[in-house]
């Protein structure tokens, strides 16, 4: 069966929009008018086809949908709902491109096939690790338990991206806000109102000479400004879409003083939460390797859990393999040995994920609070300066006159 969106004019006479599961345009019409609902348009939502893999992009919600969908479909289960009618319930509340998804995916496993099978058509919203998660709960009957273990991971994610993200968004909108407002000062404010001054007074004071200087730079120079800003956001963009930029970039960042530790932190916290939760699945470490590995955004941690990997496919104790790739804290190295010995491998991966959270929490909130008055006093000072060098002409006009 297809997906295909309609729009049309239901029975109290309001336009409606929504998405149908049918074996045909005609067919999914006829279920419309049976309805009462007059089409006015319906076309097939865009999936997959075969052979042709398109750019996994996150848009958005996207994944962020899949993350509260799982803890419900958890929920619905747990309650007694056979899948089929939680899968349309959960659609049901849904909307856009992920509902017409959750139909498609609701369809195939109606068809016969597994629910892994009907997630793993869609790699742009369901990602690998949740793939591999349900395909074992499935395989040992345990669905409803993985994805508890699936939903409590995603929430766990969300919550740590959420408070990292909250805390950087003060700083960066302080640093734009007042680049554009003095750029608007010296480029718009600044030149005419020294044109009138400079007719007035014999020489302007230093300070105002200085920010006449900056003023005259900006503006009779500005393509050059603009073509530079263009060239270099080009050259990083180019150099950040190549592995090899990427690499260096990646190894850069993990080198600056206070906030290379702290990303160092995040990427380990964010690897122990996922082998930790395929590990309590059921997953081998060798798969939950390589599904943590496709899962790292920083290069530096892909190519180590790539190394350490294929290490342990050979025989090779984890603890030893994650050493020598130089690429972990040695207090993971050590959280690995542990709980590999002892058999609690996931219990000591979510405590060491635990603790880094919150050291990163700490650590961001602190430097937060220590950024944002520096940049406060920056502005003010920049803001001062161009008010000290607006005045003191002024004031001299008036001695004059």
């Amino acid at each position: 069966m297809a997906v295909f969106s309609y729009s049309g004019i239901d029975p109290s006479r309001k336009s409606v929009r929504g998405t149908i599961s049918a074996d045909t345009a005609r067919e999914a019409r006829d279920s419309l008018r049976g309805q009462g609902i007059n089409v006015r348009r319906i076309t097939p939502c865009k999936e997959h086809t075969s052979g042709i893999r398109l750019p996994r992009i996150s848009w958005p919600g996207s994944r962020g949908g899949w993350a509260t969908a799982v803890s419900e479909l958890s929920m619905l289960l747990h309650a007694g709902i056979p899948m089929l009618d939680a899968l349309d319930t959960i659609a049901q509340q849904s909307s856009g491109s992920f509902r017409a998804a959750l139909l498609g995916v609701r369809d195939k496993v109606a068809a016969g096939q597994s629910l892994a099978k009907a997630l793993e058509g869609r790699p742009d919203l369901f990602d690998e690790a949740s793939v591999q998660m349900v395909e074992v709960g499935e395989n040992a009957g345990t669905l409803e338990e993985v994805l508890n273990q699936l939903a409590e991971f995603k929430l766990r994610q969300s919550r740590f991206t959420d408070a990292v993200t909250t805390a950087l968004v003060y700083p960066v909108f302080l640093v734009c806000f007042g680049t554009a407002a003095g750029v608007f000062l010296m480029t718009s404010v600044l030149p005419p109102l020294l044109e009138n001054l400079e007719e007035t007074i014999d020489e302007l004071p230093w300070p105002t000479r200085v920010a006449k200087s900056l003023s005259v730079m900006l503006v009779d120079y500005r393509w050059f400004w603009i073509a530079t800003l263009v060239g270099l956001a080009a050259t990083i963009t180019a150099t950040l879409h190549s592995d090899r930029g990427r690499l260096v970039f990646d190894r850069l960042i993990l080198r600056i003083p206070v906030l290379g530790p702290m990303l160092v932190k995040q990427g380990v916290s964010r690897i122990a939460m996922i082998i930790g939760t395929l590990s309590r699945s059921g997953v081998e470490l060798t798969r939950a390797f390589e599904l943590a590995e496709r899962s790292a955004k920083n290069l530096v941690f892909r190519e180590a859990l790539h190394r350490c990997g294929a290490k342990i496919a050979a025989g090779e104790e984890v603890a030893d393999a994650l050493e020598s790739s130089g690429a972990f804290p040695p207090l993971a190295v050590r959280v690995f040995s542990v709980g590999q010995e002892s058999g609690k491998l996931d219990e000591m991966l979510f405590r060491l994920a635990d603790d880094y959270d919150e050291q990163v929490k700490t650590t961001s909130a602190r430097l937060t609070s220590l950024i944002e008055p520096v940049l406060i006093l920056v502005l003010a000072a920049m803001v001062g300066f161009l008010l000290l060098a607006t005045i003191l002409p002024i004031l001299e006009a008036g001695n004059v006159l």
